[in-house]
């Protein structure tokens, strides 16, 4: 029955779809990385991809340009970040609660807008694929890796700039302080609430583009709850990548390959219930923390509001 997965062009083609569908777990992953490296879990992951998913495919419908749809993401991406940072860093609420509560905003906010605003299911032009040239044409490895579109290639772009810039740079330097002692950073002369401001913000960017991708680089079109629970294992992934770019990158590629596997699965017709290669990639991800859960280590004020007057 399972004879058809072992197939070279099958093979391929599940390693091909992995390494596309890591897409929107890298954007979101590394995004919500920079927040927590500074102190702040951001649990509205999920919401704001909601959001930046559908914003992408409403202004890419209303222009018939997806790099605007892609702009209009990162911007609510941006406003939606601004918001949890002022509720999460000046008014110091607990974080968990608070990014629930955005995630439940942008998760219903974004479906209200598409009844009001587009209100049936339609498709948008987004963007192709660009084979590399040359490199698009390697055995196996130039289907697997090069035959993608830009979205894709700058989501595995990222995980080096990301690495540079937070181990490598100043400013990474300070973000790294102020996720593990505020305290001390703050009297350096670091403004220990602008980092965590711009950490959040750049992270909810980030996951608005993820959200983006869905319906412009991957779909192209928007149905309720297109992100399927991604921003939660975005989150699961810092967690799982012991807030390295590298380990994110590790894990997202394993939790979208079993994704890929699953949809193969569908699409070949193996004669077994659908529901349960669905759910496989939330299964490995229970799995996966129970088994690291003892052994992760985290920034030591992860979660902790700081207050200069305490």
């Amino acid at each position: 029955m399972f004879a058809q997965l072992l197939h070279p062009d099958v093979i391929i083609g599940i390693l091909a779809t992995g390494v596309r569908l890591a897409t929107p777990f890298l954007l979101a992953a590394l995004g919500e990385m920079f927040a927590q490296r500074s102190g702040v879990y951001n649990l509205g992951v999920e919401g704001v991809m909601m959001m930046g998913a559908f914003s992408g495919f409403w202004v890419t419908l209303t222009t018939g340009s997806p790099w605007l749809g892609v702009l209009a993401a990162l911007l609510i991406g941006a406003v939606m970040g601004l918001l949890m940072a002022f509720i999460s860093v000046t008014l110091q609420a607990e974080q968990g609660i608070s990014g629930i509560g955005l995630y439940m905003f942008g998760w219903g906010l974004a479906g209200f807008l598409f009844r009001l605003l587009v209100g049936y299911v339609t498709s948008v032009d987004g963007f192709h694929d660009i084979p590399l040239p040359g490199l698009s044409r390697i055995p196996v490895l130039g289907t697997v890796f090069f035959d993608h579109n830009w979205m894709v290639y700058f989501s595995y772009l990222l995980i080096p700039i990301t690495w540079y810039i937070l181990f490598k740079t100043t400013w990474g330097l300070k973000v790294r302080a102020v996720g593990v002692t505020p305290e001390a950073a703050d009297t350096l002369g670091v403004s220990v609430a602008r980092i965590r401001y711009t950490c959040v913000i750049i992270g909810s960017m980030l996951a608005g583009m993820a959200g983006a991708f869905l319906t412009l680089g991957h779909t192209n079109m928007y149905a309720d709850n297109i992100t399927a629970g991604r921003g939660f294992i975005a989150v699961a992934l810092v967690y799982f990548g012991r807030w390295t770019p590298l380990g994110i990158a590790g894990g997202a590629l394993l939790f979208s390959t079993v994704d890929a596997l699953q949809l193969w699965i569908q699409v070949l017709g193996i004669d077994i219930p659908y529901e349960f290669p669905v759910m496989a990639p939330y299964v490995l991800t229970i799995i996966v923390l129970a088994l690291v859960s003892g052994r992760i280590w985290q920034p030591a004020a992860l979660g902790r509001p700081f207050d200069r007057e305490g």
